[in-house]
């Protein structure tokens, strides 16, 4: 059985960091890609980043690029995002996924896995 379990959410000040770790369980993480959505109260789950099977390729939200960075470590089973210069609008609840495709994929149909998420909430 697969399990993506998320840690690191919390409530931080504008401006400041935070690292979000998606522990999987049950997965061939190195085949997967990985990615990070977000859904904010009343808005659609949206895509933040996303990590080819290796770690090469990175995809980015514009709204998020330049302040996040997504990366994996394959011999531990993990994918981080770590969230700088963050904003009040970056509240919402941060869902770690897997997708089965060789490539970055962006669309939330494209990910197999999913994690129940962790809450980040930015006060300004």
């Amino acid at each position: 059985q697969v399990q993506l379990v998320e840690s690191g959410g919390t409530l931080v000040q504008a401006g400041g960091s935070l690292r979000l770790s998606c522990a999987a369980r049950g997965l061939a993480f190195s085949f997967s890609s990985m990615g990070w959505f977000r859904q904010a109260p009343g808005k659609e789950r949206e895509f933040v980043a996303g990590i080819n099977r290796s770690g090469g390729i990175t995809n980015y939200a514009a709204s998020v690029k330049g302040r996040f960075t997504i990366s994996r470590d394959n011999a531990k089973a993990t994918v981080y995002l770590q969230m700088n210069t963050l904003k009040p609008e970056d509240t919402a609840v941060y869902y770690c996924a897997a997708s089965l495709s060789t490539t970055v994929v962006t669309g939330k149909g494209e990910y197999r896995y999913w994690g129940r998420g962790t809450q980040v909430t930015v006060s300004s």
